[in-house]
């Protein structure tokens, strides 16, 4: 295949596509769904550019990488930054080794002109002007023009497109006529125990069975206390325990040692105490006061109509005045 091609006397040279392997683990439903949007069910019908959310470190990547070795088809992965420009995204010129200038094609627009899959990676750290260059490529339209190259890009039929957004808040607001065109939304939840075992058991075939289980157990944990630790963070921590005791056989720690200290140095102090950690986290988000509902912004407390008026209450109250 051409490392470049010729869009109206441009020569735009092309990138390569990731061979990253992706094998999706559990969760089954949400990549039967990912492939849906990607499908074509009549000539005139168009593919979806779905947008897979949930916690840093949850697999979104995975599921678009795992999707896309599912149609046999070309990955492309593109990472957003708070930085990018509209021509990184499409086309950017750079200096040639003869002195002239050249047209890259981005990984984004070479999968729309190899008819491959394009992943947009952390999309929501994007903001609105580059978001704004995509909006002919998300609907309809399917083509993106090229300020820099001076071009306009159609897509092939064949090109599918993901975005995988974080739900935490370093992030930008998406605006709204961008997120009609990025739909459906498709969450994706923690895993469940066996199937965090497998994941964990897939990137770490040689680990220790019970550093393997005291990690699985942490995350779990973690998981039912809606902290934010992910199967990320249990594979660095179950890594780096084995690196320590591979690297000094002698080390005097012993296996639960040496996890518990790798578990320190790679999540922090608070860690070691997810319940403590847990308690924090609901005090930060207010965990103390009750929620309002509408009865208490038209009645107070103790009048009959609020939803928790206590009749029987009121008459103690009321005797205890007498008295």
């Amino acid at each position: 295949m051409s490392d470049y091609v010729e869009i109206d006397g441009i020569r735009l040279h092309l990138g390569h596509p990731d061979q990253t392997k992706g094998e999706w683990i559990g969760q089954q439903e949400v990549l039967k769904q990912l492939l849906a949007c990607w499908l074509v069910v009549d000539k005139v019908d168009l593919p979806l550019a779905p947008r897979l959310v949930g916690s840093p470190g949850i697999g979104k990547t995975t599921l678009a990488i795992a999707g896309a070795r599912a149609r046999n088809q070309e990955l492309y992965i593109y990472q957003c930054t708070a930085d990018t420009r509209p021509e990184d995204l499409l086309v950017t010129p750079v200096l040639a080794e003869s002195g002239k200038i050249q047209y890259q094609a981005s990984p984004l627009v070479t999968a729309m002109i190899r008819g491959g899959v394009c992943v947009l990676d952390e999309g929501n750290r994007m903001n609105e002007k580059s978001w704004a260059s995509l909006a002919p490529l998300l609907d309809h339209r399917r083509y993106v023009e090229s300020i820099v190259a001076g071009i306009t890009i159609p897509a092939h039929e064949d090109f599918r497109c993901a975005v995988t957004m974080n739900d935490d808040e370093s992030t930008f607001e998406i605006p709204d006529y961008i997120l009609s065109r990025l739909q459906p939304t498709l969450p994706l939840g923690y895993p469940e125990r066996q199937d965090e075992i497998s994941i964990l058991k897939y990137h770490l075939p040689f680990a220790d069975e019970e550093m393997l289980n005291l990690t699985v157990e942490f995350l779990q944990q973690s998981h039912e206390l809606k902290l934010d630790f992910s199967t990320r963070d249990g594979i660095n921590v179950l890594r780096f325990a084995i690196k320590q005791l591979a690297a000094d056989p002698d080390h005097p720690l012993s296996k639960d040692e040496a996890w518990l200290d790798s578990l320190q140095k790679c999540l922090g102090d608070d860690a070691i105490d997810l319940q403590s950690l847990a308690e924090k986290k609901r005090q930060s988000l207010g965990g103390n006061v009750l929620p309002m509902g509408l009865g208490d912004f038209f009645f107070d407390p103790s009048h009959p109509l609020h939803p928790d008026y206590d009749a029987d209450e009121d008459i103690e109250d009321d005797d205890e005045d007498d008295f």
